[in-house]
C-alpha cells in the first residue's frame, strides 16, 4: 500500500486571489436608483478602498408568489435566466462587469440554487424537480422561516443538469469571474465538484460557499466563510468569552483545514446586518479590534457594503432602504490595512501567504498577539481585547528585533523585557 501524501485539494486557485479583498454589494441599497448602471459610480472609491473581488446579491428576478415585504427576498429566484428588472437588463449587467473588469476587479454572482421561489417557470414545468414533505406538497427548507422559497431535490439528474448549465450560462454570456453560494453545504458535493470542473474548463474561476466545512475545499470551493471566527469574537468583545475560544478556531483552522483553504473572516455581512444588527451593534468598543485581527490574521477578509461609511442602520431586506454614504474613520482603518495587507507578503491569503504564530504574552486573558513572517518581512500583532488600560510584555524570542509601528510613526526595538502600552481595546502592528 502507498502512503505517499497526496494533496487533498484538488482545484487551482486563480493567483489573482493571493492578496485579494471582497466586497459585498447589495445593488437595491448600494445607491438611492438601485440599479447596475448607478453602482459603477462607486468604482473608483472601491478602488481605492483596495477592494479586489465584488460579490454581487442575486441578480434574479424575484419570487412573487409568498414574497416577503413588497420587494421580496433576492434569495427568492423567479427565472435564472433572466435579470431582476429592478436593478436593469442583461446588456446593463453585461455592463456592469465589463466595467468592473476594466478597473481590475472581478466579479462574483450569488448563486442560490437549495431552493426557488414559488413562481419560478420550473414548479410548472419540472414539478418532480421539488422536494415534497411528508404530506406530498412542496416545502420551503426544514426549521428555517423561507416561507417564501421551496427546495428542490437534488437526487433528480435533470435539475443538476439545469442547474449546471445555468451556471455556465452566466460566466459565457456576462464573462463573471465566479459565484458566491448560498447555503453550499445544503447540495451534494459530487454535484459542486461537477460543476466546478465545467466552469474552470471555460476561464479560471472563483467559487465561495456559504457554509463551514473542509470537504468542500477538496473538488470545489476556493472559499468557505468563517461562520465560527465571527462568533467567537462576537462573544469575546460582547459576551466576555475567553480569548482562548479564539486559539480553537485557529487551530481547527491550521490543523483540519488545507492550506489551500480560503476563510472568509467577516464582522458584518447581509445576513449579520440584517439580522444580528450593525458591526457596532455586534462588536461594539471591540469593533476596530476585530477588523484589524479580520483584515491582518489569516483569511481574506470581507467588507459589507456600508460598513466602510460606518453602517449606520440595519438595511431593509424586503424593502428599499439606500445606505447612507459618508466619509468615516472605519473606511480609513480598512484602507490602510488592505494597504498593508498587499505590500507585505507574509499578510496573504491562504498558501500565499504566512501562518500565523502565536506570542505569549504577560496578559493572556486580555491580549492576543501573533507574528507572521516569511523571507520578506515580519509582522508583529497585539490587540488587546479587553476594556482594561494594560502594560504587556511579550514572551520567547519570536518576536524580537527592530519595527516600525505602523499606526504610529516611530521606531522601536523589541527586547525581552520590553512593555507596551495597550489603551483598553487597543491594537498594535509592529513591522520588521
Amino acid at each position: 500500500m502507498d502512503h505517499t501524501p497526496k494533496s487533498y485539494v484538488q482545484i487551482d486557485t486563480p493567483e489573482w486571489v493571493k492578496n485579494a479583498v471582497i466586497y459585498e454589494v447589495n445593488i437595491r441599497q448600494f445607491t438611492s436608483l438601485g440599479t447596475f448602471n448607478a453602482a459603477q459610480s462607486h468604482f473608483p472609491r472601491l478602488k481605492s478602498l483596495g477592494v479586489d473581488i465584488l460579490w454581487i446579491m442575486p441578480i434574479h428576478p424575484i419570487g412573487e408568489k409568498n414574497r416577503k415585504g413588497s420587494l421580496g427576498s433576492p434569495y427568492a429566484v423567479k427565472d435564472y435566466y433572466a435579470v431582476n428588472p429592478e436593478f436593469g437588463d442583461l446588456a446593463s449587467f453585461q455592463d456592469f462587469v465589463k466595467t468592473a473588469h476594466s478597473f481590475g476587479f472581478k466579479v462574483i454572482i450569488d448563486w442560490v440554487c437549495n431552493h426557488s421561489a414559488w413562481d419560478n417557470h420550473l414548479v410548472e414545468d419540472h414539478p418532480d424537480w421539488y422536494a415534497r414533505d411528508y404530506k406530498g406538497d412542496f416545502t420551503p427548507t426544514p426549521w428555517w422561516d423561507w416561507d417564501d422559497v421551496i427546495d428542490f431535490d437534488y437526487s433528480n439528474t435533470e435539475l443538476r443538469n439545469y442547474i449546471a448549465k445555468a451556471m455556465r450560462y452566466w460566466v459565457e454570456v456576462a464573462d463573471i469571474d465566479g459565484f458566491r453560494c448560498d447555503v453550499a453545504g445544503f447540495i451534494p458535493n459530487d454535484f459542486w465538484a461537477n460543476v466546478r470542473a465545467d466552469l474552470d474548463s471555460i476561464k479560471p474561476i472563483f467559487m465561495l460557499a456559504e457554509w463551514e466545512s473542509k470537504d468542500l475545499h477538496q473538488n470545489a470551493f476556493d472559499m468557505t466563510y468563517a461562520w465560527s471566527w465571527n462568533e467567537t469574537l462576537h462573544g469575546i468583545t460582547c459576551h466576555g468569552l475567553p480569548i482562548s475560544k479564539l486559539f480553537k478556531y485557529y487551530s481547527w483552522n491550521e490543523k483540519s483545514y488545507p492550506v489551500e483553504a480560503h476563510r472568509m473572516t467577516f464582522v458584518s455581512n447581509h445576513d449579520k446586518n440584517a439580522w444580528d444588527g450593525t458591526q457596532l451593534e455586534q462588536f461594539q468598543q471591540g469593533l476596530e479590534a476585530a477588523i484589524v485581527l479580520s483584515v491582518i490574521g489569516e483569511g481574506m477578509p470581507l467588507i459589507h457594503n456600508g460598513q466602510e461609511a460606518g453602517e449606520t442602520k440595519r438595511l431593509a431586506f424586503f424593502e428599499k432602504d439606500p445606505i447612507d454614504w459618508q466619509q468615516h474613520h472605519i473606511g480609513d482603518l480598512y484602507q490602510s490595512l488592505i494597504q498593508l495587507k498587499k505590500t507585505h507578503s507574509a499578510l496573504y491569503n491562504a498558501q500565499w501567504g504566512a501562518r500565523m504564530i502565536q506570542v505569549p504574552n504577560s496578559a493572556p486573558e486580555q491580549v492576543f498577539s501573533f507574528v507572521r513572517s516569511d523571507k520578506n518581512s515580519k509582522v508583529l500583532v497585539v490587540i488587546n481585547f479587553s476594556n482594561q488600560p494594560l502594560q504587556v510584555t511579550l514572551k520567547g524570542s519570536l518576536c524580537l528585533g527592530d519595527y516600525d509601528s505602523f499606526f504610529e510613526n516611530k521606531s522601536l526595538e523589541i527586547k525581552p523585557d520590553s512593555e507596551l502600552t495597550m489603551t483598553p481595546w487597543g491594537y498594535q502592528i509592529y513591522v520588521n
